[in-house]
């Protein structure tokens, strides 16, 4: 099965979830649609990033782990 791209999905009926952090301006929005995750920027919505399930687990044990760390 081939994961699908950003443009098949209707961004626009989507439910995004971001951080409700006052002093974040350029939140991560976080979207579950079916099996997969949608990821953009909330400040700067053009751009969407799709992940499988198991890429996302991947992702979030990274960041847990430090990975993405400066």
């Amino acid at each position: 099965m081939t994961k699908p791209s950003a443009s098949s999905f209707d961004l626009s009926a989507v439910t995004w979830i971001s951080s409700d952090d006052p002093d974040i301006t350029d939140p991560v929005e976080i979207a579950f649609v079916g099996e997969n995750i949608l990821m953009r920027n909330g400040a700067d919505t053009g751009n969407v990033l799709v992940f499988t399930q198991a890429e996302w687990d991947a992702f979030v044990a990274g960041a847990l782990d430090g990975e993405f760390d400066y």
